[in-house]
């Protein structure tokens, strides 16, 4: 059967090679092995030692890739460890654009550690073409986009900025952590690189770091290999085994969790005790338009800002189904507090300016009863 022809939800469950095919295990087995047999001098099963490559690790990249529709993907200890090796691509000198509004982790890299390499970096709001154009110098090597963005859901036009790097001979990165290639497939809007952290959506439960990239350049796959081999931070098979299990379930969580968090924000909106609501499903959201192009979905991200600063410290308190904790994208909602919380590490004037402000919430809404959700929100917010 020719795997390209089957559809997202089928690949998903089956994964790369439907189970395998030496002893027909449809839970593909976990490779806890960190060397291989030789059958003889210069000749190899295409398995030697597990940081270079282990089967399970192999099954949830080509997993990973046959949905994103890539050529290749590579599987990292976390998402952290993605994006670093993706930067190995670049050298001293080099300049890249990035989003002014994302992970407070991706700030942190590009801010304290690839600044010490030389690697320099202009944050943007990418939402504007003509904003992005205004930043690229003779030094520019790559755009790194967060689309939606993390935490206020900013959306950047893919297609648009792709062919500005095209023109421009740019490298042009896509976190698609939050919508995942359920809802959006970067590599076909134009992008180069498609980062993730597979800790969030991909695995949905909370219980697995990993990162991945996926990329079609043939010549971008071989270098990020030889980093990835070279550096070490490769994804265990154990882990790699609880990635494929959560695979199996994506379609089906990222639906429900979609649902939720509508009629979520919906209330929000109407709730007294809200000023804003940030969120991709919303009609009056900004980048609403944008994002019905070149995705099939909205996600289930949502960030708000109260009127009163006193009911942060309410909110995460008293909320008793929904729990106050870092992360995202498991099947559990949770709520976090970005300005002390994942974006801590971001200067306060660029906090405050971009909003990320001492009122802001964020909610990874899961796959619980809608009711028990809004219930436990309408106990600290009212109707």
């Amino acid at each position: 059967m020719n795997e390209k022809k089957l559809q997202f939800e089928t690949i998903s469950v089956r994964g790369a090679s439907g189970g395998d095919s030496v002893t027909g295990a449809i839970s593909y087995p976990i490779y806890q092995s960190t060397t291989f047999k030789h059958p003889e001098l210069n000749k190899s099963t295409g398995y030697d030692y597990s940081r270079t490559n282990n089967p399970t690790r192999e099954e949830v990249e080509r997993t990973i890739c046959l949905l994103e529709e890539g050529k290749e993907a590579l599987a990292f200890s976390t998402g952290v460890a993605a994006i670093t090796a993706c930067f190995h691509l670049f050298k001293p000198g080099d300049h890249i654009i990035v989003s002014e509004d994302l992970y407070g982790g991706t700030f942190r890299l590009f801010n304290d550690i690839y600044s010490v390499f030389g690697i320099k970096s202009t944050f943007v709001d990418t939402t504007s073409l003509d904003g992005i154009k205004e930043d690229i110098t003779n030094e520019t090597k790559a755009i790194f986009i967060e689309t939606p963005s993390n935490p206020l859901m900013r959306v950047s036009d893919i297609s648009d900025i792709s062919y500005l790097c095209k023109k421009n001979k740019l490298t042009l990165i896509v976190d698609n952590t939050f919508l995942t290639p359920y809802f959006q497939k970067p590599l076909l809007l134009g992008a180069d690189i498609v980062i993730h952290s597979g800790t969030k959506f991909l695995g949905g439960h909370n219980d697995v770091l990993s990162g991945f990239l996926i990329a079609n350049d043939k010549d971008i796959i071989s270098k990020l290999r030889v980093v990835q081999n070279s550096t070490g931070a490769t994804l265990s098979a154990f882990d790699s085994w609880l990635l494929l299990r959560g695979l199996k379930t994506l379609s089906i969580r990222l639906d429900k969790s979609q649902e939720n968090a509508i009629l979520i924000a919906n209330y929000l909106k109407r709730n007294e005790n809200i000023e804003k609501v940030y969120y991709v499903g919303l009609e009056d959201h900004e980048g609403y338009d944008v994002n019905i192009i070149q995705s099939t979905g909205y996600g289930s991200m949502i960030s708000f800002k109260v009127k009163k600063v006193s009911l942060v410290a309410k909110l995460l308190k008293k909320l008793e189904v929904i729990s106050f904790a870092e992360s995202l994208g498991g099947v559990e909602t949770l709520i976090t507090y970005p300005y002390t919380q994942t974006h801590v590490d971001m200067p306060n004037d660029l906090k405050q300016r971009l909003g990320v402000d001492e009122r802001l919430l964020r909610l990874s809404v899961g796959i619980e009863n809608i009711n028990d959700l809004l219930d436990d929100l309408k106990s600290v917010l009212g109707e």
